[in-house]
C-alpha cells in the first residue's frame, strides 16, 4: 500500500493518492482542480485511478474530482448528506472500499460540514482489524479542528454543526487506536482552523494529547471554544462551496480562454466594460510602472487566497504577467473559482511603451524612511491592513487599523487629507492594499517595505544600540 501526500502551499491545501501495488488499483482524495501530478503518478508506477473522494464540499477551494473523473473515469464519492448535480456514490458510515489488499473505510463525521467524512485507511495485508491511517478533511486537523461557523454550510447554524463535530471527535475519531495516522486536508495558513500546526500528519494519541479542542469538556465547553475568535471567512468561501457541488467546466477547458492573449486596445475595451485588470507581477516590478488601474496581486505570495478575498469571480479577469507566467496565474486562479478569466495581457507591460499615458507608479519606502517621516510634522498616517490578531499582538502608535479583506467595504474610513504609509506584516498585503487604494483614487499612499517585520527589527537594533 502506498499512502502519498501532495501539499500545496499557497493555500495550506493536503490531498493524498492511495495505492494498493497489488491490484494496480488507486483512490485520490481531495484533490486540487489542477490534477496533472496524480495521473503522471499514476502512469509511473502502472496503476488505474478509479475513485475520487470529496471528505466534504471544500469553501476554500476547487476540488479536481470533475477533471479525474473527466481523465480517468473515476467515480466519484461523497458524503451520504452531500447533494451535488453530478453523478457520485453516496458514502454512509459503514461502507467500505476494498481496491485489494487496502481497505477504505468511511466514517460520516459532519461538523465542518453537514456532509463531511473521514476516510479509515487499513493495509490488510499487515493487519486486518487495526487501521493504518485516517484522513480526517477539515473535520479534525493537526493542531485544531474544522470550524462549523462557514457559511459554506447555509441553513445549519454554528452551533448546531458545533454540536456533530463534538460527536465525529469524540465519538468515532477519538474512538480509533492512538498510533493511527492523522491526514487532514490542511495545514497551517488555511482559514477553516484557527490553530492549525504546520506539520502535516501526526497520530490520533498525539491530537489526544496535545490537541487544544480535544481536551476534556462539556459538548456546550466546546462548542462555545470552536466558535469563538475565528477569523474571518473570505467572500469566495460561499461560491467556491457551491461551485463544487455543482456540474461545471473543467479547468483544461476553461484554460482555453484564460490563456488567449488580448491585445491592449482588447483589455481596455474589457475594463471599461467591467473586468478586473490583475497584475501579478512582483511588489517592486509593480511599483516601478503598471497600467493604470489595476490591482496588484503578485504570485510569489497566497495568491490564490487573496485573489479570492479581493477580486469578484463574477466578473472578468485580465491577467499583466511577466511574459511565460501567464499559464500560473491562471491555473492559482482556476483553483479558487475564478471561471471568467478573460485572457491575459500580449506581451504584458511591454504592451505600454507605445502608451506611456497610461502607465502609473507607486512609492515604496523602507522602515528607516518611515520612522523619518514619522518624526516629521506633520508626519503620515500609518494604515495597518493585518488581521485582528496580528494588530492585537503589536502595533504602530496611532496607526489605522482596517484589515485587508475589509479595506473595500471600509474604504470611506480612509483619511483623504494625509498622507498614507500603507503596512502588513511581511509587504505582500501592503502592496495589495496600496493598489487598492491607488485604484478608489487615494493617490497619496506609500508601501511599507518588509512590513512589521522589518519595522520590529528596526526597533530592536535600536533598543539594543541605545542600551550599548
Amino acid at each position: 500500500m502506498i499512502v502519498k501526500q501532495y501539499y500545496l502551499g499557497c493555500l495550506a491545501h493536503a490531498s493524498y493518492l492511495i495505492v494498493d501495488e497489488r491490484s494496480r488499483v488507486a483512490a485520490v482524495v481531495d484533490p486540487q482542480r489542477d490534477v496533472g501530478q496524480y495521473v503522471e503518478e499514476a502512469r509511473r508506477l502502472g496503476v488505474e485511478i478509479r475513485h475520487v473522494l470529496l471528505t466534504h464540499f471544500h469553501a476554500d477551494f476547487i476540488a479536481g474530482h470533475l477533471e479525474l473523473r473527466a481523465l480517468t473515469g473515476a467515480r466519484i464519492g461523497l458524503g451520504a448528506r452531500a447533494k451535488a448535480e453530478y453523478e457520485f456514490t453516496a458514502l454512509k458510515d459503514g461502507d467500505v472500499l476494498e481496491l485489494g489488499d487496502t481497505r477504505l473505510a468511511i466514517l460520516e463525521t459532519p461538523g465542518h460540514t453537514p456532509e463531511g467524512i473521514s476516510i479509515v485507511v487499513h493495509d490488510v495485508a499487515v493487519d486486518p482489524r487495526k487501521p493504518h491511517a485516517v484522513l480526517t478533511g477539515d473535520t479534525l486537523f493537526i493542531g485544531d479542528v474544522g470550524r462549523p461557523d462557514l457559511l459554506a454550510s447555509v441553513g445549519v447554524t454554528a452551533s448546531e454543526l458545533g454540536s456533530m463535530l463534538y460527536e465525529s471527535l469524540h465519538g468515532k475519531l477519538l474512538a480509533l487506536p492512538d498510533e493511527t495516522l492523522v491526514y487532514p486536508a490542511h495545514g497551517a495558513g488555511s482559514m477553516c482552523g484557527k490553530r492549525l500546526s504546520n506539520e502535516s500528519v501526526s497520530t490520533i494519541g498525539e491530537q489526544r494529547r496535545y490537541n487544544y479542542a480535544l481536551q476534556p469538556m462539556t459538548r456546550d465547553e466546546f462548542v462555545a471554544l470552536v466558535t469563538a475568535d475565528q477569523p474571518d471567512a473570505p467572500a469566495y468561501f460561499a461560491y467556491n462551496a457551491t461551485l463544487n457541488r455543482a456540474q461545471r467546466e473543467t479547468l483544461d477547458t476553461r484554460l482555453e480562454q484564460a490563456l488567449e492573449p488580448l491585445a491592449l486596445e482588447t483589455a481596455l475595451s474589457l475594463a471599461n466594460q467591467g473586468a478586473q485588470l490583475v497584475d501579478v507581477r512582483s511588489a517592486a516590478d509593480f511599483s516601478g510602472g503598471h497600467l493604470a488601474g489595476s490591482i496588484h496581486i503578485g504570485l510569489e505570495g497566497s495568491f490564490a487566497t487573496w485573489s479570492g478575498s479581493i477580486l469578484d469571480p463574477k466578473r472578468p479577469v485580465v491577467v499583466i504577467a511577466d511574459v511565460g507566467r501567464e499559464r500560473e496565474a491562471a491555473v492559482r486562479l482556476g483553483r479558487v473559482g475564478f471561471e471568467r478569466v478573460a485572457g491575459h495581457l500580449k506581451g504584458g507591460l511591454s504592451a505600454l511603451e507605445s502608451r506611456p499615458e497610461l502607465v502609473e507608479r507607486s512609492t515604496r519606502i523602507t522602515v528607516q524612511a518611515l520612522a523619518e517621516r514619522l518624526a516629521l510634522k506633520p508626519a503620515p498616517r500609518v494604515l495597518d491592513v493585518r488581521t485582528p490578531a496580528e494588530w492585537s499582538n503589536g502595533h504602530i502608535e496611532g496607526a489605522l487599523h482596517i484589515p485587508l479583506n475589509r479595506l473595500q467595504q471600509r474604504m470611506a474610513e480612509v483619511p483623504r487629507d494625509a498622507k498614507l504609509a500603507v503596512i502588513c506584516r511581511s509587504g505582500y498585503r501592503s502592496s495589495i492594499a496600496t493598489s487598492l487604494l491607488h485604484a478608489a483614487g487615494v493617490r497619496d499612499a506609500v508601501d511599507v517595505i518588509g512590513g512589521m517585520d522589518a519595522w520590529t527589527r528596526l526597533q530592536s537594533g535600536g533598543a539594543a544600540a541605545a542600551k550599548a
